[in-house]
C-alpha cells in the first residue's frame, strides 16, 4: 500500500494524434516540480498520470501538481493491491482520516472498474466496502445522491482509493504554445497577464522598464520577486531589465507633456518587439484593462499598437479591478504587487495625459526625436535576470 496522487488532464485529452506530445511535456513538468521531495515514482495508466510518494511528502507534491497548467483534478489517496481485505481496510483509513479534520455525516461509495477481468462487479465492490464502513464508523450515513463525502474506488492494473478532489488551473502544458514576452510593471495586472497567457501552454519571458535612480533599487526586486511568483507557474524565465529614464528625458525634453505617457508607452512596445526579434518570441503580452487608464483607452491602444507587428495579447481587456485583483490574490502575486514602490509611469507624469491620441499628432511630435538611437542604447546597456522559482528573491 502506497501513497498515491491521481492527476487529471482535460483538454489535453481532445488533442487526438498530438496528445502524447503534450502528454509527454506535462509529464515532464509534473517530474521537474517535484524533484527533490523524496523519491516519488511518476506513471501513466490509461489516460491519467499518478505519482507514487510517502506520507511525509504527500501535502508538497499536491501543492506543487496545483501550480502546473493541464493539470484539471489532483486527487490525493492510496494505491492498493486488488484484494477486497486490503482495499476494505484502506477505504475505512481514508474516511476516518478525512472525518478527523472535516464534519461528515453522510457518505457514498463510488466504483469504477476500469479493470474488467477483476472479478467482483463494481456495485457489489461499493455495497461491500460501504458496509464495512458502517460497521466502522456507525455515525456514518449512506447518501447516494447528496453525500458530505465521495469515497472514490477506481480499480485499474492496482485499486486507487480518493476521498478529495482537488481543481487544479486546466489549460496546457506551458512550451506547448509557443513563446511571447510579458511586459511586466510593478502592479497588479501585468503579472495576472502572464498568468493566464501562460495557462494557454505559452512560455513566458518578461521585460521590465525602470527609471533608476528616479525609481529605487527596491522596485526593482519587487519586480524580481513578481517574476520569481510567475516562475512557479511558467517555469524558468528571463527577465530583460531596460533603463528607460533617458527616454523619457528626451520625451519630456522634446515632446509636449499631455502626450508623455502614450510616447513612453511606444517606446516600451518598439523595444519589446525588438527583444523579441532577437530572442525568436512570437508575441507580445500586456496587462491593459480598457479604459482603467489614460493609456488603456481604445484611441490610446491604436497608437500603441501601430509601432508594432507582432501579436499583443491582452487577457485583461474586458476584466475590471476587482476580477483581476481576485486572480492575482489567488495566484500569490497580490501581497507582492500592492508594495508601495513606484515605478516608472510616475516619473514626468502629466497633469492631464491625451486619452484620445491622434496617431498623426503623436508620429509628428515623435519626430523630434532620435527614436532609433534611443532604442539601440537601451537595448545595449539593458541587463537579462535568470529568474526561477527556486530562488527566494526578498
Amino acid at each position: 500500500m502506497q501513497r498515491i496522487v491521481s492527476i487529471s488532464f482535460g483538454e489535453i485529452a481532445l488533442k487526438g494524434l498530438n496528445r502524447s506530445y503534450f502528454v509527454k511535456k506535462l509529464l515532464g513538468q509534473i517530474k521537474y516540480s517535484i524533484k527533490g521531495l523524496g523519491e516519488p515514482k511518476v506513471y501513466r495508466d490509461q489516460g491519467k498520470i499518478y505519482v507514487v510518494t510517502d506520507d511525509e511528502n504527500i501535502d508538497q507534491i499536491v501543492e506543487k501538481l496545483k501550480k502546473i497548467f493541464g493539470i484539471v483534478y489532483i486527487s490525493p489517496g492510496y494505491r492498493v493491491e486488488k484484494d477486497m481485505e486490503k482495499m476494505i481496510e484502506k477505504a475505512i483509513e481514508s474516511i476516518k482520516q478525512t472525518v478527523e479534520h472535516k464534519e461528515v455525516r453522510t457518505f457514498k461509495v463510488q466504483v469504477k472498474r476500469a479493470d474488467k477481468r477483476f472479478p467482483i462487479k463494481s456495485m457489489d465492490v461499493a455495497r461491500e466496502i460501504g458496509a464495512a464502513i458502517l460497521r466502522e464508523l456507525k455515525v456514518l450515513k449512506v447518501d447516494v445522491n447528496n453525500p458530505d463525502l465521495l469515497v472514490k474506488v477506481d480499480i485499474r492494473d492496482y485499486c486507487y482509493i480518493y476521498t478529495d478532489k482537488i481543481r487544479g488551473y486546466g489549460g496546457l502544458p506551458v512550451g506547448t504554445n509557443g513563446k511571447a514576452l510579458l511586459l511586466l510593471s510593478g502592479g497588479i495586472d501585468s503579472p495576472v497577464a502572464g498568468f493566464m497567457i501562460a495557462k494557454r501552454g505559452v512560455s513566458i519571458n518578461a521585460v521590465h522598464f525602470h527609471s533608476y535612480p528616479f525609481t529605487s533599487e527596491r522596485a526593482e526586486e519587487k519586480v524580481k520577486k513578481l517574476a520569481s511568483l510567475l516562475a512557479e507557474y511558467c517555469g524558468k524565465m528571463k527577465l530583460y531589465s531596460v533603463n528607460i529614464l533617458p527616454i523619457q528625458r528626451e520625451i519630456n525634453e522634446k515632446c509636449p507633456e499631455d502626450e508623455m505617457t502614450i510616447i513612453s508607452r511606444r517606446f516600451m512596445m518598439r523595444i519589446a518587439e525588438r527583444i523579441a526579434e532577437k530572442e525568436g518570441i512570437d508575441a507580445l503580452i500586456t496587462g491593459e484593462s480598457l479604459g482603467q487608464v489614460a493609456s488603456q483607452t481604445i484611441k490610446s491602444l491604436n497608437v500603441t499598437n501601430s509601432v508594432v507587428k507582432r501579436p499583443v495579447f491582452r487577457p485583461l481587456i474586458g476584466m475590471d479591478k476587482v476580477e483581476i485583483t481576485e486572480i492575482a490574490m489567488d495566484i500569490g502575486t497580490y501581497e507582492t504587487s500592492i508594495l508601495p514602490y513606484e515605478d516608472c509611469c510616475t516619473v514626468f507624469l502629466p497633469k492631464h495625459p491625451v486619452t484620445r491620441p491622434k496617431l498623426e499628432d503623436i508620429e509628428k511630435s515623435e519626430e523630434a526625436l532620435d527614436i532609433e538611437s534611443l532604442v539601440e542604447d537601451a537595448i545595449e546597456k539593458m541587463e537579462i535576470i535568470e529568474i526561477s522559482s527556486q530562488e527566494n528573491v526578498e
